[in-house]
């Protein structure tokens, strides 16, 4: 008993000042370069190049690499980031009366998500055919708006595959994107497009 209550006594010795000091200092330098990642790609920046998340970490290039060993795995850090940001608006119960109801507030819900994730999906995109990481991420996004959607229909409309796809594609960020990019729409101009066309799609 007596050892027994030494061993719950026991402390781990603590890190030199030094090797901590050292800890600190990795930790810094890796969040400045996940920093520097998001702010090129919020700027617009659609595949910042290691030297320039290098320059703006204001880092080494080999620092940028002890970090990550490839800028697949920077990518890798960013989305799961904002994946993790944008999730708990996604997952939250839609508001409605009605299932049409609920499914305009989804639509609201996704326009909000998707102005602010754009940058990221935008740059994610333009490096996907090279990461099987990011093409596995799209393909799990992709399934769970599927699935949300799903969940907010009722079986007549659930059943209809024809409709169910439309939906989905009128819901889905490609969409989006292209109301706001290629056809130029301001934000409140697109949500209300998807809004008209939701409604003449159920109707």
């Amino acid at each position: 008993m007596a050892s027994a209550a030494r061993l719950r006594l026991v402390r781990p010795a603590a890190e030199p000042p030094a090797r901590d000091g050292r800890r600190r200092r990795s930790q810094d330098s890796r969040a400045r370069i996940v920093g520097a990642m998001l702010e090129l790609v919020q700027s617009g920046e659609v595949a910042p190049g290691a030297e320039r998340v290098a320059a703006r970490a204001a880092v080494g290039l080999r620092t940028v690499f002890r970090h990550f060993k490839d800028m697949d795995s920077l990518y890798r850090e960013i989305v799961e980031r904002v994946e993790g940001e944008v999730a708990p608006i996604l997952e939250a119960p839609v508001q409605g009366a009605t299932w049409r109801e609920r499914l305009l507030n989804l639509a609201a819900r996704r326009a909000e998500v998707y102005e602010r994730i754009a940058p990221f999906k935008r740059a994610a995109e333009a490096h996907r055919h090279r990461s099987a990481y990011l093409q596995a991420s799209q393909a799990r996004q992709v399934q769970t708006a599927r699935r949300i959607l799903l969940r907010e229909l009722p079986p007549e409309i659930a059943e209809d595959a024809e409709r169910v796809e439309m939906l989905d594609l009128i819901l889905s960020f490609e969409a989006w994107n292209r109301l706001r990019r290629d056809q130029g729409l301001s934000a409140r101009r697109a949500a209300e497009a998807v809004h008209t066309a939701l409604l003449r799609l159920l109707n």
